[in-house]
């Protein structure tokens, strides 16, 4: 078993997964190899959260090109864990964000 540090590489923010927030469930890109119990066991001890559901999703690479040379990006594994229901990742709190209206 790796340590939850090596399961878990970073968060993964985009529009989609602030609205998935909402819902309970956080992305996080994981190791290639790392299986779901794995997943769920590294948030758990992580974050100190209770885990319903992991979801797993291999991202394939996108072709990209510049100028003359093709190439593609690389390819990674991404997350979406449910975490039990009155529970949050402090991580990703936007109650904690001021706006500013002029």
């Amino acid at each position: 078993m790796n340590s939850p540090y090596e399961v878990i590489i970073r968060p993964v923010v985009t529009e989609r997964s602030y609205d998935l927030m909402e819902q309970g469930k956080y992305t996080f890109e994981v190791a290639r190899t790392a299986p779901k119990e794995e997943i769920r066991d590294a948030v758990q001890k992580l974050f100190g959260v209770h885990v319903v559901k992991v979801n797993t999703i291999n991202v394939k690479p996108k072709n990209r090109r510049v100028r003359y040379v093709t190439g593609k990006t690389r390819r990674w594994k991404k997350a979406i864990v449910t975490v039990a229901p009155g529970e949050t990742i402090e991580i990703f709190a936007t109650d904690n964000v001021d706006i500013i209206t002029e």
